[in-house]
């Protein structure tokens, strides 16, 4: 494995488990809240991004990244029965399918040449343009996780006026 899929798994790894604390803080009703504007709930991001794991990383280096099997138009629509277990088992074959593709990958097939939508890129450049679409939704599910719960949200990373004590710790050794 090269240092960089082994950096690029940490990352996505890192931002996986900041959507799984947030999931971890919400209840069935709380993925399909939408603020005003009808903007994404986070039942819909989950369903795009397994969607979009799923056909960028099923044959990865072999068939183009855009499946033709792939219902992008339907990943938008909401399923307001659904559970948050059943959403997790969807962002969870998302996730295996993707940690699948790059534990797969070799130093020498990040040179490659892959295709999606027709587009050719290199294999490099195909994982850095998901490093920064995931994020990109992550950040939205932890938004929309943070308005809901309010004053009851958990904190993923240092609290508001911990930084100090966090600092404190951190050259401690805790």
């Amino acid at each position: 494995m090269s240092m960089y899929l082994d950096s690029l798994k940490k990352r996505l790894l890192s931002y996986k488990a900041l959507a799984d604390k947030t999931f971890a803080q919400l209840n069935d009703e709380q993925i399909h809240w939408q603020p005003a504007g009808e903007p994404n709930n986070i039942y819909i991001i989950v369903k795009h991004m397994s969607g979009n794991m799923l056909s960028r990383f099923t044959d990865f280096l072999t068939t183009d990244g855009e499946k033709p099997w792939r219902q992008r138009d339907a990943e938008f629509i909401d399923d307001p029965a659904a559970t948050k277990a059943q959403m997790l088992d969807i962002w969870e074959k998302g996730w295996n399918c993707l940690m699948g593709a790059l534990e797969s990958l070799k130093e020498e097939d990040l040179g490659k040449t892959i295709h999606i939508r027709t587009e050719p890129l290199i294999v490099i450049d195909a994982l850095n343009r998901q490093l920064s679409h995931y994020p990109y939704h992550v950040g939205q599910i932890v938004y929309l996780g943070k308005v809901m719960k309010a004053e009851g949200w958990q904190s993923l990373s240092i609290p508001k006026g911990d930084s100090r004590k966090f600092n404190d710790e951190k050259a401690a050794g805790k």
